[in-house]
């Protein structure tokens, strides 16, 4: 898998040794109020990435790392399905308003491009008005379908 770099940052492919920085990215349980769940330990995410290493190769993830200070603040994904990639992104609590979750997806949907891709979705919650933001950002917009109490987002590449 590719790094992707953006001005601010490098999106770097996930490997199972950011289990232990990124738990402490997500621990934040006010992170946890639009993706569902709870944040989960460092050995929790160890296990998942190791499915998400291992995982079909339409299981694209990558951890988002801070150039000014190598620090890992959050990650993004692309589950690509034949010609469609759905995105997904999350940015640590401290490293939230700074327009990072925005430049990385930026950075993602770029990479997109250059794939076989023909459409790009995201799923938000109707009450998540940053991630609305940054999907808008990325030249997605809201359809009227739903999916698991979300919103279908979407835009041809």
């Amino acid at each position: 898998m590719d790094m992707i770099e953006a001005p601010r940052l490098v999106l770097l492919p996930l490997r199972v040794e950011h289990a232990d920085e990124m738990a402490v990215v997500l621990a934040d349980p006010a992170l946890h109020a639009f993706i569902g769940g709870a944040p989960a330990t460092a050995q929790e995410l160890r296990s998942r990435y190791e499915r998400l290493v291992a995982g079909p190769v339409g299981w694209r993830n990558w951890v988002i790392q801070l150039r000014e200070d190598d620090a890992l603040v959050g990650y993004v994904q692309a589950t690509i399905d034949r010609r469609t990639a759905e995105l997904a992104w999350v940015v640590g609590t401290p490293w939230q308003g700074r327009g990072l979750a925005g430049e990385a997806t930026k950075a993602l949907v770029g990479w997109i491009a250059g794939q076989e891709i023909d459409t790009i979705v995201a799923h938000i919650h109707p009450d998540h008005a940053a991630s609305a933001a940054v999907a808008a950002s990325v030249g997605l917009r809201p359809t009227d379908r739903w999916q698991d109490g979300e919103v279908r987002w979407e835009a041809p590449v």
